[in-house]
């Protein structure tokens, strides 16, 4: 009987000690934190205001302003700005836009693959895009892969009313000392490029 009280005793004891210890670890927990009222709202980040004025600087997020080299207009409405042209030191010449529906209504894309079999049995893309330059009278045709497969954006469906795409085409890169192409789409009205 002593024996049985003692042991339920030492439980007791260190069931208590055990409540202690754990209450004044969650006191010691919160010390530093107060409460939010429910009635202000979160606190805000203590960073100084951003700069209005001639010395401010853009945030990581602002992008920059795209310039656009040229516009190609299309049908229903569908037109493609160009933002750069750019040679690389491969010998490749790339030039990236944005294919825009500027219409109300949504429209699928122009068919704008041209009409070599190679090139029309990769679905749609802008595999009929070509260059000329004018100059040294030569027509640059976009690049393809090994399969056949055209160096440009494919996959082209609908586009609704207003919606927007990146695109790419690829080329070989014209003479150094070309400065000036006419970028040409089928269904499109060509436009001249300047070269960087």
């Amino acid at each position: 009987m002593n024996v049985c009280y003692g042991r339920n005793a030492y439980r007791a004891g260190a069931a208590v000690v055990a409540a202690t210890c754990a209450a004044v670890l969650l006191a010691g927990c919160g010390a530093e934190e107060k409460p939010q009222s429910t009635d202000k709202p979160a606190a805000t980040s203590s960073a100084p205001p951003k700069e209005t004025g001639a010395g401010a600087q853009p945030s990581a997020t602002e992008e920059e302003p795209v310039e656009t080299l040229a516009v190609l207009k299309g049908p229903d409405g569908f037109e493609v700005a160009i933002n750069s042209a750019v040679r690389d030191g491969g010998g490749f010449l790339t030039i990236k836009g944005v294919l825009k529906n500027a219409s109300d209504n949504p429209h699928a894309v122009p068919d704008m693959r041209g009409v070599e079999t190679e090139v029309v049995k990769h679905g749609k893309s802008l595999g009929g895009a070509t260059l000329v330059d004018a100059i040294g009278k030569k027509r640059y045709y976009v690049l393809r892969d090994t399969d056949g497969r055209p160096l440009t954006t494919t996959g082209l469906g609908i586009l609704a009313a207003g919606g927007t795409v990146e695109v790419f085409m690829q080329f070989p890169a014209p003479p150094a000392a070309t400065t000036d192409v006419s970028l040409q789409l089928p269904t499109f009205e060509p436009a001249t490029l300047k070269l960087t």
